[in-house]
């Protein structure tokens, strides 16, 4: 019998750190991280001021939530932490800081975003696949913006370079106001992380 995932006590936010970003984004993630702040789920992410990231912190800290922020020391000491966060954890490298982001994770969102972005959901699926974990990922696909990464992800699966369980490591959702639901029916992590394989 499947256990469903109900209860997160933290939640990793993967997205932009553009103040560029289409204004519509950055309003889905000042929605998620109100969202995450009324139902008690931490946020932990990528520690930055800007953009979807900046935007998704405020949200969390103006509800009174926790929002840890993971930072490697080079973006540190060009000042675009997140000062008022309430744990900023700086590390050396950026592998260090996905590797931590993903220690203290129940479960993974990914927003729009750019090739870091992109980096981060791309590792988070491999590890996946590669049996390091069996967190919940759930890709929030805003006006389609994820679409053109789906396809591509066919199209390995389709040409036999990707397996086609890939496809079942990632949970779609249109809007913001579907993770949390989306989480909750997940079935429960079964397997031990481990960390220091990753």
């Amino acid at each position: 019998m499947v256990r469903p995932m109900k209860n997160i006590a933290s939640l990793c936010v993967y997205c932009g750190a553009s103040n560029s970003a289409d204004p519509a984004f950055l309003d889905a993630a000042s929605r998620l991280g109100d969202l995450m702040a009324r139902n008690g789920i931490a946020l932990v992410y990528g520690g930055g001021r800007m953009g979807l990231m900046g935007r998704v912190a405020d949200a969390v800290l103006a509800g009174g939530g926790q929002v840890t922020g993971i930072i490697p020391e080079h973006l540190y000491r060009i000042e675009v932490q997140h000062e008022d966060v309430s744990d900023l954890v700086v590390v050396q490298t950026m592998h260090e800081r996905k590797a931590e982001m993903f220690r203290r994770s129940d479960a993974f969102c990914v927003l729009p975003g750019g090739i870091g972005t992109l980096d981060e959901m791309v590792e988070i699926i491999t590890w996946r696949d590669l049996q390091l974990h069996d967190r919940p990922v759930v890709v929030v696909n805003q006006d389609g913006y994820f679409t053109p990464f789906r396809t591509l992800l066919d199209h390995m699966i389709r040409h036999r370079l990707a397996h086609p369980r890939v496809a079942g490591h990632l949970t779609w959702v249109h809007g913001v106001e579907e993770v949390l639901p989306a989480l909750a029916v997940e079935p429960a992590p079964c397997r031990p992380a481990r960390p220091e394989r990753i």
